[in-house]
């Protein structure tokens, strides 16, 4: 790739228009990529195309053109380009600049949740378990799936048919015993060798086969076994694979398309003025997944069949695409995004549109779907922009706020205390930008020492960069203010209009005293959310910065939005405390003892029934378990027990 760029980067007020048809001139006819480039830095546009210089040269052409492309045109200060060896390459290239740059007048799809994965780890005795998020766990991963309740319906089936096990390797690794799943015949007890390895490696691969969608080599597999436990005249595994046949068949017969098992997405797109639905509707094996809605910023397009390709073309470029995707409309560049995919997939991808028989039929419910979706949306947004307002004209703000972070702190009793910051805009909570801070170095128990450190991190950014230029709702080039709402933006570069703190005073001082320290006291307010009388909902205190203290009442919609920020931020808060108090205690503490291996563990564990039992057990019990000498059990009842010094079997326990 050659990247190529004309114009200045800062242009002055009184500096010529920029020429594009100059610029176009000097272009080659070889496929790449364009960026166009406002006075003030700002990416205003990434496109794509099979020859730049034919591509470049239709924006500065007389031909007419929609007023939103004019007023991007009317912006732009330089063009750069970058020449690729393919379209190929072009539309991949595309892409990661739409993602990374966020161009103003892009359509960009936004998603706040991670896809949900079928996961198969990579280990002795494998797990089958629903995963989000980073895919850092080694093994398999199948999907995505449009939902979670997909997921769990499939793994549901699937422990029902092939056992395998759900429990983290925590739990595994330290079972005595079969659990509940075992009984109810849904896991065949790997953990406690209630099973052979190879009958679990083949559950496992049979199991792999279903998720890959080869349901007929499973049942001729199975059907064959089957018939050779017969033969054999072992007659209880025969009725084991007869059972599990039954059972595939049975998911096999649920649903066909065309009579046949199909691997296909259909796309609908429903729009109302410039808002849009990009409605999935997804099959995999001939079953179908569900539906899923995405509603793209269209950045001031209006045009669907725009945000359909723009849809399609950023959404498979990060999930492996199906063999199959039927469009409800005819959109731009369907051979290039078709080799593309199929290029990425190893395999033939089709992109089709005016399609007949049952494909027609699940285009049209599709595309109900997707204006279903698109008029809930609509009415949420309303009613976000209604407690907004609400909100503004209970706190007395000349604007509604644009970014709200709420901080709450959460810990049991001291221990592993978390600190979280969540963040709604005008458009409702904006999930990317939530953040978890652990904190440490303070006395167990200091809710106030806990806000201080965790809003002192928070801010520290903020202070050291302020926010850049951006643009206003016409598309003009300006410079706002830091507290600007900033999807996209590095959360902890700009400052929220208003700083919610879920407690009371003394909280609130901290959040005073931490924005006075920095110098950003007169940029944010501070409101704090104090617990009404009995704790009831709707009974809240709003502590305001000049002291008075309002009581709207469960009746005020600018209440019910605090509210929901609130009770979010305190989710947020108690899952993150949870999952590092679940960690810290995961990892066993005889773990960091010298001389205890795996085995040894193991053998400790089971012994006694688990740590519980190995914990109230004194160190000549603890001697008596094979591998383990005297010494040995004084370190483990010392470790165990908090003592700084190992006690010798016989000794009466010292404190600490």
């Amino acid at each position: 790739m050659t990247d190529a760029a004309s114009g200045s980067g800062a242009r002055a007020t009184d500096a010529p228009p920029f020429d594009g048809k100059a610029f176009a001139r000097g272009l080659s006819l070889a496929p790449g990529v364009y960026r166009m480039i406002a006075a003030d830095g700002s990416v205003l546009y990434v496109g794509k195309a099979g020859a730049l210089k034919k591509r470049v040269a239709s924006y500065f052409s007389n031909a007419p053109r929609p007023s939103r492309t004019t007023a991007m045109l009317a912006q732009v200060a330089r063009m750069e380009v970058t020449v690729t060896r393919t379209e190929g390459e072009a539309l991949l290239l595309e892409n990661q600049l739409i993602k990374s740059l966020k161009p103003r007048y892009n359509v960009l799809l936004r998603d706040d949740k991670s896809y949900p994965y079928v996961l198969v780890t990579q280990e002795p005795w494998p797990r089958l378990a629903l995963h989000r998020g980073p895919r850092h766990v080694p093994g398999r991963y199948f999907g995505p799936y449009p939902g979670v309740t997909a997921v769990r319906e499939t793994l549901n089936m699937m422990h029902k048919l092939f056992r395998l096990r759900s429990c983290e390797d925590s739990v595994f690794r330290n079972r005595s015993r079969p659990c509940l799943q075992h009984q109810i015949g849904r896991c065949t007890a790997p953990c406690v060798g209630l099973v052979p390895a190879r009958e679990y490696a083949d559950a496992v691969r049979r199991a792999t086969l279903f998720l890959e969608g080869r349901s007929d080599d499973l049942a001729r597999e199975l059907g064959e076994a089957m018939e050779a436990a017969s033969a054999r005249l072992d007659f209880e595994d025969a009725a084991r694979l007869r059972d599990l046949l039954t059972g595939v068949r049975s998911m096999q017969a649920r649903q066909y398309v065309d009579g046949r098992a199909a691997e296909l997405d259909v796309l609908a797109v429903a729009m109302q003025g410039t808002q849009a639905c990009v409605l999935l509707l997804a099959f995999r094996d001939g079953r179908n997944l569900g539906t899923r809605a995405f509603f793209p910023r269209t950045n001031g397009s209006d045009n669907p069949a725009e945000v359909l390709a723009a849809f399609v073309s950023q959404y498979y470029a990060e999930q492996p695409p199906p063999r199959e995707i039927v469009l409800d409309r005819a959109i731009e560049d369907v051979p290039l995004l078709e080799e593309a995919f199929g290029a990425a997939a190893g395999r033939k991808v089709q992109l089709r549109c005016n399609v007949r028989g049952e494909r027609a039929g699940y285009v049209d419910l599709a595309r109900r779907n997707a204006e279903l979706s698109l008029a809930t949306e609509l009415g949420s947004q309303a009613a976000q922009r209604a407690r907004m307002a609400s909100l503004q004209a209970l706190l007395g703000l000349d604007a509604p706020p644009g970014r709200i972070e709420c901080f709450d702190i959460s810990h049991t009793m001291g221990e592993a205390t978390v600190a979280s910051c969540v963040v709604f805009d005008q458009e409702g909570p904006v999930r990317g930008q939530y953040r978890r801070y652990n904190i440490a170095g303070i006395e167990p128990g200091d809710d106030y020492a806990a806000m201080q450190q965790a809003l002192q991190r928070r801010f520290r950014r903020a202070v050291e960069a302020p926010g850049t230029a951006g643009a206003d709702a016409t598309g003009e080039a300006a410079s706002p203010p830091p507290h600007e709402t900033a999807r996209g933006r590095r959360p902890d570069a700009v400052l929220p209009d208003l700083l919610l703190i879920d407690g009371g005073a003394g909280q609130v001082a901290q959040a005073r005293a931490v924005l006075d320290a920095s110098g950003i006291a007169d940029q944010v307010m501070v409101v704090g959310v104090a617990k009404g009388e009995e704790r009831r909902a709707g009974h809240e205190r709003l502590l305001l910065p000049d002291g008075r203290e309002l009581r709207p009442g469960a009746d005020s919609p600018g209440l019910q939005l605090i509210q929901q920020v609130r009770d979010e931020a305190h989710r947020f808060a108690i899952t993150g405390h949870r999952g590092r108090r679940q960690k810290a205690r995961n990892v066993s503490r005889l773990e960091d003892i010298p001389g205890i291996g795996p085995r040894r563990r193991a053998s400790l564990l089971k012994h006694f029934g688990g740590l519980a039992g190995l914990k109230a057990a004194g160190a000549e019990e603890i001697a008596k378990v094979e591998g383990i000498n005297e010494a040995l059990a004084g370190r483990i009842y010392a470790t165990l027990h908090g003592l700084q010094e190992a006690v010798p079997p016989g000794a009466p326990p010292r404190t600490t």
